[in-house]
């Protein structure tokens, strides 16, 4: 991205202090998310969730009032109305698991649940969310071939986004 002069900011959340109050460091998110038009999310995933700042990330970052809001429907009954739709958001996701048990036996959780749940508040629901969310498998046991695989198509997605 630098070699075609590309604006692009990164979040390592594993970089940035946690501790409380986290108050302008989620504003520096916020204001960060506001200014991207590509969101790439990354994430391991841990006991079958995504890592627990990453959780935090999507918990204190993508709130109410800021990335969604509530519209009722009924007195008890409302639907989330997206405020960053306007985002083109890509997530890879890497598993120590090998494919078949996470999308059969364990229901593909990890996917459904962010891209149904947190984008679907956040972002809004699109087919291209669930197609742009990608998983890598049993990443710790493959070859160093099949990794160069896995980013090699982080790379050419990411080409494919911003028409380079």
């Amino acid at each position: 991205m630098r070699k075609h002069k590309q604006n692009y900011r990164t979040i390592d959340l594993y970089s940035d202090s946690f501790a409380r109050p986290r108050t302008d460091l989620v504003k520096k998110y916020q204001d960060w998310v506001t200014w991207s038009t590509h969101i790439y999310f990354v994430s391991p995933v841990w006991w079958f969730r995504l890592t627990p700042r990453m959780e935090v990330f999507f918990d204190e970052v993508m709130t109410p009032g800021f990335a969604y809001n509530f519209k009722n429907i009924t007195r008890t009954y409302a639907y989330p109305v997206p405020h960053l739709s306007d985002k083109r958001v890509r997530t890879y996701i890497t598993h120590g698991a090998p494919s078949l048990p996470v999308r059969t036996l364990y229901l593909n959780s990890v996917k459904l649940r962010l891209v149904l749940g947190v984008f679907t508040f956040v972002f809004g629901w699109k087919l291209s969310r669930w197609l742009k969310t990608k998983q890598f498998w049993s990443v710790p046991f493959v070859s160093h071939k099949k990794r160069t695989k896995y980013l090699r198509t982080v790379k050419e997605d990411i080409r494919k986004d911003l028409g380079l």
